[in-house]
């Protein structure tokens, strides 16, 4: 039999939010849906400014260096020639992609041959270059820079800078959403993100525009993790998955209006500026606190009474709930918190270095971190074989969109049926067939099949993203769930920062990234059966809590067999129960010490009997009788 090893956490003194508190303010309300209402519209900015990128960073399907007049004889006359005959006697054909992206002629200064037999010179361009209509903009970060030929590392670079800023956003915000609490750490998110956007409109170079988007993705990642814990911990069981599930669904109309916006803005900066005017608005809920209040989930498991008060107050009137008369035993609420942490408790904040004294919890934060990291790591594979297929941008584009919604509807319909932990282990190794079948099989297979197994696998891989930051919430303790989900969110943009990479490389190493990915979705297989389930049960508040959540086992045990032990080791039953004696006592004491009490008890006032020096003799009387 193995050992247990025990881990010592430190703990405060808590109260069974899910059954002691949240029913008692309304439960899942209409005060609440009306806060994760307001909270998914900061999902819908943070995403379109997220894939505007994508149009930042299109590189256009054809261009070629501005003719110079300087590289040309001083007796060659350009209206003797046509446009393309122009073109053609400036700039080399390259066979199989048409004019040369990054050369062009020098002829000798004093010839008047212009055939194909006269020695000529190919340089680099000179004086810059013409583009060919860019995916719904006119001009972007590559076009206003030249960032082809020689600059085309700037291009993944900046990707690979933005989604570091991501990386710091969501570690750093992440924390911080511990520490000072989720509605601050948004507003002072979306408040320097805003700021930040509005100074990108106006960059002067690449290396501002680079570090601008570096600083905005620290930001916009602060808001997506605040707002995403926020809601999450306002629902009840039955509802997280869909609350969540909607929050993606605005993702996906972000990114099927993206396009339409920016053949509406058909210059970067004000598609950028576009982007911005959704964070703007949301700076109102500075002045309106009702629609983002604080967690009172995340007040209680640190243990600030005064402020948990005020809130369950606020949560209980606007849900129709009164929490003011504590009469009754089924009311006496805010007494049995008194009872529970005491006069003089004092509130303490936790961050993700106390994981270092867990063992469950940081085993379900790697396992879900590397999930993450392969699903959004293996996409640029599935992707890369639908350019391929086509060439369009916005084939590929769409296609990963409408994957993306199907992901969704998927989920939706199959995790509150079969559990998080089966169908994230079922998205993993769809993800990991469809990996492994193109990469032994793409030279075998036709077009069509390549494109399915594609498709197949892309939709898995994003199902398997979102069900990785869906579980990493719900198994994460209160205390220190933005620290935690920011890890496993900075795995997932290690992933999407790794096709970057590639890209760095001229994709010299696709091969290799196909291979090393699909192994790890493989490997993920083994380690998601390691995780505890979710489904339907409370969000864990303490360390002490995520400590104990134990997986389940993969095989239901069968209805015939006899699992009675030989002797009984259940204890007995007592009659004696706390949490009921504990609401007996706040309620007599709170009706003791009311000062206006439905009825008085009147003492009558009688003299005594004896007076004082009276009882005292008689005292000293029997006292001597009894010496005697």
């Amino acid at each position: 039999m193995a050992r247990e090893t025990t881990v010592t956490v430190n703990t405060l003194p808590s109260m069974d939010f899910e059954t002691r508190i949240f029913p008692h303010i309304g439960g899942y309300g209409r005060y609440n849906r009306l806060v994760v209402l307001f909270s998914w519209f900061p999902n819908f900015a943070v995403m379109l400014n997220l894939f505007c990128d994508v149009f930042f960073t299109h590189i256009p399907e054809s261009y070629h260096c501005k003719p110079d007049p300087q590289l040309l004889p001083s007796t060659f006359l350009p209206s003797n020639f046509s446009r393309q005959g122009y073109l053609n006697l400036t700039i080399p054909w390259v066979n199989g992609s048409g004019l040369s992206h990054c050369e062009l002629f020098k002829y000798p200064s004093n010839t008047s041959d212009f055939s194909e037999k006269v020695h000529r010179e190919t340089v680099s361009c000179t004086v810059g270059w013409d583009y060919a209509h860019v995916a719904g903009l006119q001009s972007n970060f590559v076009t206003e820079w030249n960032l082809v030929c020689s600059d085309f590392w700037k291009i993944p670079l900046q990707h690979i800078c933005f989604m570091t800023g991501w990386i710091l956003g969501y570690i750093l915000l992440g924390t911080l959403c511990d520490w000072l609490g989720r509605r601050r750490c948004f507003l002072l998110s979306i408040s320097l993100s805003s700021l930040l956007g509005v100074v990108v409109c106006l960059s002067s170079s690449a290396v501002v525009f680079l570090l601008l988007r570096l600083s905005q993705g620290v930001m916009l990642a602060g808001v997506f993790v605040s707002s995403y814990i926020a809601r999450l911990e306002l629902c009840d069981p039955p509802n997280r998955l869909m609350v969540a599930m909607i929050s993606s669904f605005f993702s996906v109309i972000a990114e099927l209006l993206l396009p339409g916006i920016a053949v509406l803005c058909r210059d970067w900066p004000v598609l950028q500026a576009v982007a911005t005017l959704p964070q703007l608005l949301l700076l109102s809920y500075w002045c309106c606190v009702s629609v983002f209040p604080e967690s009172p989930r995340w007040l209680m498991a640190t243990a600030q009474i005064p402020q948990l008060k005020r809130s369950l107050l606020e949560f209980s009137t606007r849900n129709g709930v009164c929490l003011r008369d504590e009469i009754y035993p089924g009311e006496t609420l805010l007494s049995e918190i008194d009872t529970a942490f005491g006069e003089d408790c004092q509130p303490r904040y936790f961050s993700i270095l106390e994981l270092r004294q867990t063992r469950v919890i940081w085993k379900n934060c790697l396992i879900l971190s590397f999930t993450l990291f392969i699903g959004t790591g293996i996409q640029y594979c599935f992707t890369r074989n639908l350019h391929t297929y086509s060439s369009n941008f916005y084939f590929s584009y769409f296609l990963r969109v409408m994957t993306g919604a199907l992901a969704c509807v998927f989920i939706c319909l199959s995790v509150n049926h079969f559990g998080r932990r089966g169908m994230l282990l079922l998205s993993a190794i769809i993800t990991g067939l469809s990996s492994l079948l193109l990469l032994a099989l793409t030279q075998y297979l036709r077009g069509g099949l390549v494109l399915v197994f594609s498709v197949v696998g892309l939709l898995f891989s994003q199902a398997l993203a979102m069900l990785s930051v869906l579980f990493a919430c719900e198994v994460m303790p209160t205390v220190v769930r933005g620290g935690c989900l920011g890890l496993v969110l900075a795995a997932g943009c290690v992933g999407l920062a790794a096709s970057s990479l590639m890209e760095l490389q001229n994709n010299g190493g696709y091969f290799l990234h196909h291979v090393i990915f699909s192994s790890f979705a493989v490997l993920s297989v083994l380690s998601i059966m390691l995780l505890p389930e979710s489904k339907r049960k409370p969000l864990p508040d303490s360390l002490k809590e995520g400590e104990n959540q134990r997986r389940p086992p993969l095989l239901l045990p069968r209805p015939d067999r006899d699992d009675l032990p030989l002797l009984s080791t259940r204890p007995l039953l007592s009659e004696y129960n706390p949490d009921n004696y504990s609401r007996l006592v706040s309620a007599t004491r709170k009706m003791l010490t009311k000062e206006s009490l439905p009825y008085r008890i009147d003492v009558p006032m009688q003299a005594p009997l004896l007076s004082d020096s009276e009882t005292q003799s008689q005292e000293d009387g029997t006292l001597k009788e009894g010496m005697s």
